[in-house]
């Protein structure tokens, strides 16, 4: 702590008000965000499952699809059970050790759902543009080596900004305007120069949040282009079939991403900012599994054989 704060207590937990607006609803929405959560664990673990168990799935895509699902269980997981614990017994605090674990853990999963969704796009256009070197660049060793630097790259950059976080020193005010601990809102309560914090913190955004979704947006402009001749109507709906699930998946998750942290958080956008979270926290994992299963032939094939 600096010497010009000698008689300020530095805190040990911070308060999350969450949605403590609405108390009225409390209940209610513990009770929507409880059908979620649980709905959101049953369709990504059923994914995961379906990969494994049938062959027909045992393909790049598949192996990419299923690494999406895992990430999302984890991803739910950071944020929405302590969300439903402070909804019910109205405790909404966290210590601070417990604040900078959530933010790790949640922001790693978050970069590397970035660069796994590039991946994921890389995948489609190798298939679509490239056919002919599809199986030599996607062998097993690839795709393994995609997924290890989607996972270590996530949990990296996480490490390089998390360090400098830690040594910040928090005085008071200890209140975060938020449903979990977000870098942002938790720099701006620093007694020290947040400005720095902030510039590291844009700066990784811009790189891991940004560059992905660049990579993943031109892939998806080659592939728009190559469907866009073949001559055939069944070749194009053929084609775009086969990568319509991933370009919906990539348009709502970046959509709400990219506004949430590359636009500043002034106060007429802060509760907008808090909605565009929810979207992108909890309720894009719940809709993935239902988009990749409802719009995917061999998915729904694979559920009509575990059903009977």
């Amino acid at each position: 702590m600096n010497p010009e704060q000698g008689n300020q207590t530095s805190i040990a937990e911070f308060i999350l008000l969450g949605f403590g607006t609405l108390p009225e609803l409390q209940i209610l929405l513990f009770l929507l965000f409880l059908v979620i959560y649980f709905t959101t664990m049953a369709g990504n673990i059923l994914i995961v499952v379906l990969i494994v168990v049938y062959r027909h799935l045992h393909n790049p895509m598949y192996f990419f699809l299923g690494n999406l699902s895992c990430l999302e269980t984890c991803y739910t997981s950071t944020i929405l059970p302590s969300m439903l614990d402070g909804l019910l017994s109205g405790t909404k605090t966290i210590s601070y050790s417990g604040c900078l674990t959530q933010y790790y853990f949640f922001s790693s999963l978050v970069i590397t759902e970035c660069l796994l969704l590039s991946v994921m796009s890389y995948d489609r256009y190798l298939a679509i543009c490239n056919p002919m070197h599809y199986a030599a660049r996607m062998s097993g060793r690839s795709c393994l080596q995609f997924i290890g630097g989607s996972w270590t790259g996530g949990f990296l950059c996480t490490g390089i900004i998390i360090l400098p976080i830690s040594q910040l020193s928090f005085c008071g005010p200890n209140v975060i305007d938020h449903f979990f601990c977000d870098p942002i809102p938790l720099i701006n309560l620093s007694c020290n120069d947040p400005h720095l914090m902030e510039m590291l913190a844009f700066t990784l955004s811009l790189i891991f949040l940004l560059v992905p979704f660049l990579i993943t947006l031109m892939s998806y402009i080659f592939i728009i282009v190559t469907i866009l001749r073949i001559p055939s109507t069944s070749g194009r709906q053929k084609a775009f079939s086969t990568c319509s699930s991933h370009l919906i998946v990539v348009t709502m998750y970046y959509g709400t991403l990219l506004f949430a942290y590359m636009f500043p958080t002034i106060n007429t956008l802060r509760d907008f900012k808090k909605v565009l979270s929810v979207i992108y926290t909890i309720l894009t994992p719940l809709v993935n599994p239902l988009i990749y299963s409802l719009r995917n032939k061999e998915v729904k094939e694979a559920l009509r054989k575990a059903s009977h």
